[in-house]
């Protein structure tokens, strides 16, 4: 892939551009990354399209303070393959894209950055549609939809369907009923002890599910308010400074990717992992030594599914009782790929990737 330096036709300031890069990857298999900026807000964002067969890429915007910029890349172009074959699992007509805006947005967000970077996404004329992340909320997407129409997540009042954290989080609890069928002969997770590990908008939502369904709750956060938040709302929640190594019968990652490591995995209780966090895997081997140990992972793109099935909702008009129903099968998926992984002697990531890359097959 080649990136060429362009400048847009909106009104922009004449200091803000797309910019040239020369250290990009040659093996990706992307459509289209472009790197924006304006000086004159302090914005830094990468744009990533990794597939459109099924639909327009549909991605959120993480707001994070990167160490630099190749971790911001390498972010973004694994975070948009992931919505690839997350949007074809979901079933939803849309491709998949992501961005990421680089700072701390406790400190650099402002309107006039989240508006320029609006302009950015709207010079991409509907190749991408942005949403939430970590980092940005709906109040940032009602702020992003003055100059932008490519944006979903809105709060209602601004004509969107608000924060999709309590689908997302719906999701991953129908993943995990299905996984505990799986491991254990019922959907139910009376009893067990699972550890939410990142209590923000997901992970405080499926806290709520959890206990309501009779679970008991060890959570860690590396936010102390997020915490403070669950230890005063939710008191019977035990917490931790970490999940990892508690007795658990469940792990559920709804933080940042990438604590499936080589090291975590040695020191893991739970015999079911399932999260809201993308990109689990520090690397693809780890699944097999999940799979050595008898674990049960739910791949991430599944599980978390229900925000974008909720986004994607929103762009049809889909009457919020229709999209719960489209999000509660997710429990049926998973049974679909569990059962296939069990059936084929394959892993549950191999699986999800089979049924996802036969769709996007088909519509090509």
């Amino acid at each position: 892939m080649t990136l060429t330096a362009e400048r847009h036709d909106t009104a922009l300031p004449e200091t803000a551009g797309v910019f040239e890069r020369t250290d990009f990857p040659t093996d990706t298999a992307h459509e289209q990354v472009t790197f924006f900026q304006d000086p004159a807000t302090g914005l830094k964002a990468i744009v990533a399209i990794h597939d459109t067969t099924l639909g327009p890429a549909l991605g959120g915007t993480r707001f994070y303070p990167y160490a630099d910029e190749a971790a911001a890349l390498k972010d973004v172009l694994r975070l948009s393959r992931g919505m690839t074959y997350k949007s074809a699992i979901a079933g939803v007509d849309l491709g998949g894209g992501k961005a990421v805006i680089i700072g701390d947005p406790a400190t650099g967000k402002s309107e006039a950055l989240l508006e320029a970077y609006a302009r950015f996404v709207q010079t991409l004329g509907g190749r991408y549609i942005t949403a939430g992340d970590v980092g940005t909320n709906s109040d940032d997407l009602d702020v992003m939809g003055r100059a932008t129409d490519y944006v979903v997540g809105r709060n209602t009042s601004a004509g969107g369907s608000g924060d999709s954290a309590p689908m997302t989080a719906l999701g991953v609890f129908q993943g995990m009923r299905a996984a505990a069928q799986a491991k254990w002969g019922t959907p139910s997770l009376a009893g067990r002890t699972v550890g939410v590990e990142g209590t923000g908008k997901v992970g405080y939502q499926l806290i709520k599910l959890l206990l309501a369904d009779g679970a008991s709750v060890v959570a860690t956060d590396v936010d102390a308010a997020a915490l403070d938040r669950v230890a005063r709302d939710f008191p019977e929640v035990k917490i931790a400074s970490s999940v990892i190594g508690q007795e658990l019968d469940v792990y559920a990652p709804c933080a940042m990717g990438a604590t499936l490591t080589d090291e975590s995995v040695a020191a893991i209780t739970a015999q079911v992992i399932c999260g809201a966090a993308n990109n689990q895997l520090a690397h693809p081997a780890v699944e097999h030594d999940l799979g050595e140990r008898g674990i049960t992972w739910v791949p991430d793109y599944v599980a978390n599914g229900g925000g974008l099935i909720q986004v994607a909702g929103e762009r049809l008009g889909t009457s919020a009782d229709d999209v719960r129903a489209q999000v509660e099968k997710i429990f049926a998926t998973v049974v679909r790929i569990l059962d296939v992984a069990k059936r084929d002697g394959i892993l549950a990531g191999a699986a999800a990737d089979a049924v996802a890359e036969a769709r996007i097959a088909a519509a090509k």
